[in-house]
């Protein structure tokens, strides 16, 4: 992250308006194991509850600040020890009311103060129709970040028709306000490096599309430059509420890494799960530099963005999300900006000097793409890093940081922004390299007249995306109900399929409760518990010797095998194992080690027993001790010479017993054997003594 010192999230409140979350799963519990993150629970459904029957508010939790508890971190958050608040909008069928998220928004907006509530996620929405100026959830989205409350938003799931033709425009509410973070969906192709990641074929594009009607019934399109950022949301893996409606109704979604129902991962796709990534990250900025405005936060994720080459600006925005950067960029911010702070005036602390605009990410090392998405362009320039520029301040849009001139020119408004500041005359399709480099894509003056757009996708003209108030996550669209666009129906299934590409292995949970125990000189069996129900099978490995780290593969069993019986091993011999789980993707994390040492050698037979007798009820023994790994001796006696009975147990080095309580004038027969572990040593001689009178 930039530096030697942890973040995680800790202090951050991430307040999430979704399905609800499942209070028990193990990925919402503090890292110190104190309790519960989850600080608040309403829902605003009137279901009355606030755990997650559809499933959808629990994965996007987690993906914003799961822990990682489960297979040794394979599924952690971005901010995982960041506190969580859970408002329920979304109820049991995953839609939700325009009302019931505005009383979560006016509810946010009364108590973000009490809660350190800097972060909001939206992964939802509804079609974008009115402008973003009269639109009642984008005016409670920009109360907030007014307020100096983050608000991600999700850019919607129709980015294609059924054949697969893109679509532009159909980003959706409230992910057309401008003070939001809208995020689309980015496909990693499940790999950890960079170099081959793309945007989704669903993710919402841009220009918004959401207009007002003049008094001469003209309409009047937003037409902004959307999404923001994109982030990794194809088949992302992360926590699955128990029963929930969509893994039971798409079975092929549960990941089945755990047991445990409130360890269990499940796959969901779409930019609702692209946009906790960008709320995560948004947290731990604010945990770096809790002066940060919301515009601050935006401007550094954008600037520090990795452009995707082959994808335009209405596909990507600024670019794919970058953390490390991001966090680098985040820390040399001057704590002391403020309303009054001069536009050129230095952004980062006095002693600091500009970072390295590169990120090194699994091998492959990316230029940022320094640039800022705005209303109908985008900025670049040197000194959005290192000048203070008004449009990073409060109550302020990006897009004010642009004015119109005489001849219809966009350009830089001098008030709001420095100097070496430019803006481009097009939106961009990206080599990969800066915001500026590409080919033209359309001119930027076309998102400043009105009327309909063509780009190189579909005609999206009047009348395309309908809406009668309804939220659906993921994206889905309804109409009292019923389905009624052919978008709706891709947005559902990007949600349940994502891209058909490879993903990241669904690693399963680590065995648990290893036992050993030496079962004979050579030989020493296991027992683990089961942790998941989608391995291939189990490895252990052995190492010799207390405390030993140098552990092999000794042995490979297959599928919901528990056991394994480790043969020829030396005698009286300590070794550690460990055991865990692997599919054809990887491993899982690794059980508890266990010690167990093998059985040692049987001890040698003691000899020279004497018998003495000592009075009438009394006799004393005597023998050679002949083993030097004995743990004690057995004594056993006979009044026939013929059948013995064990008589009594001494410890190791012990030559002599009396044995007492016996009839006068009567003759007893005796016998000694050593033992151990590793069993019984053959007998001593037999001797014999008679009581006297």
């Amino acid at each position: 992250m930039g530096g030697s010192s942890a973040y995680d999230g800790t202090g951050i409140g991430i307040a999430i308006l979704d399905s609800g979350i499942a209070p028990n799963h193990v990925a919402f519990s503090s890292l110190n194991g104190s309790g519960s993150r989850i600080q608040v629970n309403m829902d605003f459904t009137g279901e009355n509850r606030t755990d997650d029957p559809y499933g959808h508010g629990t994965h996007i939790a987690s993906i914003a600040a799961g822990n990682g508890a489960v297979s040794s971190g394979a599924y952690i958050g971005i901010a995982p020890n960041a506190n969580l608040i859970n408002l329920r909008v979304l109820n049991s069928q995953g839609q939700g009311t325009t009302s019931g998220l505005l009383s979560a928004l006016d509810w946010l907006m009364t108590n973000h103060t009490a809660y350190n509530i800097r972060v909001v996620n939206m992964s939802l929405g509804g079609a974008a129709i009115n402008s973003y100026k009269n639109d009642p959830l984008c005016q409670a989205v920009r109360r907030l970040v007014n307020a100096g409350v983050v608000v991600v938003a999700a850019a919607g799931n129709d980015g294609k028709d059924s054949n697969n033709n893109k679509i532009y425009g159909a980003i959706h509410s409230p992910g057309n306000e401008p003070s939001a973070i809208t995020v689309g969906a980015a496909n990693t192709f499940g790999t950890d490096e960079r170099s081959d990641d793309g945007v989704t074929t669903y993710s919402s594009r841009g220009p918004t599309r959401s207009y007002y009607t003049d008094a001469s019934s003209v309409k009047h399109y937003d037409n902004l430059v959307k999404p923001d950022l994109i982030a990794p949301g194809n088949k992302i893996i992360d926590a699955q509420s128990p029963g929930n409606y969509l893994v039971t109704t798409y079975t092929a979604l549960d990941a089945n890494v755990s047991n445990s129902v409130n360890k269990d991962q499940m796959y969901l796709s779409g930019t609702s799960m692209a946009t906790p990534v960008v709320a995560g990250a948004a947290a731990l900025l604010l945990q770096a530099n809790p002066s940060l405005t919301p515009n601050l936060v935006k401007s550094i994720l954008m600037y520090t963005s990795q452009q995707l080459h082959y994808f335009n600006t209405f596909e990507q925005g600024a670019g794919e999300v970058n953390i490390e950067g991001a966090m680098r960029l985040a820390k040399l911010v001057r704590t002391d900006l403020s309303s009054t702070t001069p536009v050129g005036d230095p952004l980062l602390c006095m002693t600091c000097t500009a970072p390295v605009p590169q990120t090194t990410i699994g091998n492959y090392t990316f230029g940022w793409g320094q640039g800022l998405v705005m209303d109908y362009t985008f900025a670049t320039g040197l000194n959005l890093l290192t000048k203070y520029q008004k449009i990073y301040g409060l109550g302020v849009l990006m897009g004010d940081g642009t004015t119109v001139n005489s001849s219809g020119v966009l350009m830089s408004d001098g008030v709001m922004m420095s100097d070496g500041v430019l803006m481009s005359d097009h939106i961009m399709t990206s080599t990969g390299v800066l915001m500026s480099d590409g080919y033209p894509f359309i001119s930027c003056g076309v998102l400043m007249s009105d009327g309909v757009l063509m780009a190189d996708g579909v005609l999206m003209s009047d009348g395309t995306l309908k809406s009668d108030g309804v939220l659906m996550s993921d994206g889905l669209l309804t109409s009292s109900g019923v389905l009624v666009s052919n978008g709706t129906t891709q947005a559902q299934n990007a949600v349940i399929n994502g891209d058909p590409t490879q993903t990241m292995p669904a690693l399963p949970d680590s065995p648990a409760n290893l036992t050993g125990t030496g079962a004979s000189i050579s030989q020493i069996n296991l027992t683990w518990a089961d942790g998941s129900n989608n391995e291939s099978g189990f490895r252990v490995e052995r190492c010799q010797g207390a405390g030993c780290t140098n552990f092999v593969e000794v042995g490979n069993v297959a599928a919901n095998t528990m056991s394994l019986s480790n043969t020829g091993l030396l005698t009286n011999a300590t070794y550690i194992y460990r055991v865990r789980a692997y599919i054809q993707g990887g491993n899982s994390a690794y059980s508890n080690t266990v010690q167990v040492a093998t059985l040692p050698s049987a001890p040698t037979a003691p000899s020279t027993l004497a018998a003495k007798a000592v009075s009438a009820s009394q006799i004393s023994l005597t023998w050679a001790d002949n083993a030097t790994n004995e743990d004690g001796f057995l004594i056993e006696r006979s009044t026939d010479g013929v059948s013995f009975t064990q008589i009594a147990t001494v410890v190791a080095n012990t030559k002599t017993y009396s044995s007492t309580g016996l009839l006068a004038v009567k003759k007893y027969y005796y016998r000694v054997r050593a033992y151990n572990k590793g069993g019984n040593s053959g007998y001593s001689n037999s001797a014999y003594a008679t009581t006297s009178r």
